[in-house]
């Protein structure tokens, strides 16, 4: 599953790309961030309805919820990594220089 496109850039960067590469780098920081923070509240609702007896009903919708947030969880995951890997071969590609693995 890719998130992104193959663009490749054939001009060499300048102060202003740089900095958006960093812009980019924090946008997706924040974006795993929103990820971890939704499949957390998802799994504490799935939990919490399981651990409540008097709405035992809604248990198809707490495994529901719980399945969500995993499942979420793995996506941000996933495009964190294809994203960093990704302005990581761009940077490489500029420079020259790899970065050191943080």
């Amino acid at each position: 599953m890719r998130f992104f496109d193959d663009f490749d850039n054939k001009e060499q960067l300048i102060l202003r790309d740089h900095l958006a590469l960093e812009r980019t780098k924090l946008a997706n920081e924040r974006t795993l961030f929103s990820y971890i923070r939704i499949s957390l509240y998802l799994l504490t609702v799935g939990i919490g309805i399981l651990q409540i007896k008097d709405i035992s009903h809604l248990v198809i919708l707490a495994w529901i919820s719980i399945a969500v947030g995993v499942g979420l969880f793995i996506i941000g995951v996933v495009r964190y990594i294809q994203m960093n890997k990704h302005l990581k071969t761009y940077m490489v590609k500029e420079t020259g220089i790899k970065q050191k693995q943080d």
